[in-house]
């Protein structure tokens, strides 16, 4: 009981987000189904995972499109949560965020936003275009007693599929740094996003800048950058030339004498050498200078990073960059383990949509079609965020009490390492051992027992029963 009792203490720090404390109990039982469940069946496993009769699928469902629990004040409580929870990675003073995209698919004909998406893979087995949701998310890089790096969730938005009015412009670039601009306007320090090469526009780092934080990426290998303008001898007419000499940052791999050696600071890579070199120069898609950092690994090969604080080291970016794979690894766990993007909530009134269709356009559509829309899509944000939360509970259990986690930990895995923390499923299977303590338990709120006491069948699954 002693992960249940932590469990139940960060989560009633999420009170405030709920209008009733009935709902709120609704959203205790979600998360304690969610971080235990057996399956990723959508709301039918948190079901069968609380022993509940039937007519609890409409209460749950009813859950994710209640206006008595709010997405954005959710939000906002769990990432101030997250700052309680965890040390944060620190990149000198700024606070290191991870930014990425991923595909959820989704084969619903009545689902809004579901579109025709590319996806890109080595492997055969993905097909080059899916149907499904679009989103972006942003994670917080952190740090345990022990130096172990973890990526925890904060939040997950679909940013491609709908087209509210011809007269927004906004791509998902915009829409990316609103969403992390209102996550990082939580906390009193600035941020250092981290993010592939996709994000790597002046229609990021623009907004970044005039906040106050700034970006880590990966540049093409095509780049071009300029040196500064020499000062002129002598005053011309018209303006002052704003760019110098254009430098192919491609060109400067043939040239070994500007290239340093050094041990790899990576983890893990304690006997690989790497060659770097770094120059600040001007970017003009943002109008002033940047920092580039050109790696030689000599088993990933080249690669150019580019960071708008030039006061980075260089090593400290390529150990930062190499920590981009934290969201992916999260991604991963999301999918597998917890099923934080298998909803199937459908709009009865849409208008069913197409195979390889692209965006649809509500413009022209009623106002009561539109409300419903966004009623819907209100649903899916809400469920992903509640599998976000769900997840960095997990997380949080895995590395500030991991000890108690492999403790309480009945089974068994070949890779397992008691000295490492616990990943996301250890932790799920080491809370489900003591799931039906955790609901039985006398001093749990009275609405929260209300609740059980009303839904609750008399036969336990066989995954609950105690053993011996």
């Amino acid at each position: 009981m002693r992960l249940w009792l932590e469990w139940l203490r960060c989560v009633r720090h999420l009170r405030p987000s709920c209008s009733r404390s009935r709902t709120f109990a609704w959203l205790v039982l979600v998360l304690a189904a969610w971080s235990t469940r057996l399956d990723r069946a959508g709301v039918t496993s948190f079901i069968r995972i609380l022993r509940f009769a039937p007519g609890a699928y409409r209460r749950l469902l009813h859950l994710f499109h209640s206006s008595a629990l709010s997405l954005e004040h959710l939000t906002a409580l769990w990432a101030r949560l997250v700052m309680r929870l965890f040390s944060p990675y620190l990149a000198g003073a700024y606070l290191v965020c991870l930014a990425d995209g991923v595909k959820a698919p989704k084969e619903g004909r009545k689902m809004p936003a579901v579109r025709s998406l590319h996806q890109s893979a080595d492997s055969n087995s993905k097909p080059p275009f899916i149907m499904g949701h679009s989103f972006q998310a942003i994670s917080l890089l952190v740090r345990s007693a022990s130096g172990h790096i973890a990526a925890v969730p904060l939040a997950a938005r679909i940013h491609e599929g709908l087209v509210w009015s011809n007269r927004d412009r906004r791509t998902l670039l915009d829409r990316l740094v609103e969403l992390f601009l209102s996550l990082a306007g939580l906390s009193d320090r600035k941020v250092l996003l981290v993010a592939d090469a996709y994000y790597a526009s002046g229609k990021v780092i623009r907004p970044l800048l005039r906040q106050g934080h700034h970006l880590l990426t990966r540049a093409r290998m095509n780049t071009v950058a300029y040196l500064p303008p020499e000062p002129e001898k002598l005053r011309r007419r018209g303006r002052p030339r704003l760019y110098g000499d254009k430098v192919r940052l491609r060109d400067l791999l043939a040239a070994p004498d500007l290239f340093h050696t050094a041990p790899s600071p990576i983890a893990g890579e304690s006997h690989t050498t790497l060659h770097y070199c770094w120059f600040d120069l001007l970017w003009r898609p943002v109008g002033h200078e940047v920092r580039f950092v050109i790696v030689k690994h000599p088993q990933r090969g080249v690669m150019i990073l580019m960071t708008t604080d030039t006061d980075l080291d260089p090593l400290d970016a390529i150990v930062l960059y190499s920590h981009r794979f934290k969201i992916e690894t999260g991604f991963r766990q999301a999918i597998q383990v917890l099923g934080a993007y298998a909803y199937h909530f459908w709009m009865e009134a849409m208008d069913p949509i197409r195979r390889r269709s692209g965006d649809q356009h509500l413009h022209m559509k009623s106002e009561d079609y539109r409300r419903g829309v966004r009623r819907k899509m209100r649903a899916y944000h809400l469920y992903v965020q509640i599998g976000c939360i769900a997840q960095g509970l997990l997380i949080h259990l895995a590395v500030n009490h991991g000890e108690h986690v492999w403790r309480q930990f009945r089974s068994w895995l070949r890779t397992m390492d008691p000295t490492r923390p616990p990943s996301e499923l250890v932790v799920a299977y080491s809370l489900r051992d003591t799931l039906s303590d955790f609901l039985e338990d006398d001093s749990q709120d009275a609405a929260l027992r209300k609740i059980l006491a009303t839904y609750t069948t008399a036969d336990k699954p066989a995954a609950l029963r105690k053993a011996g």
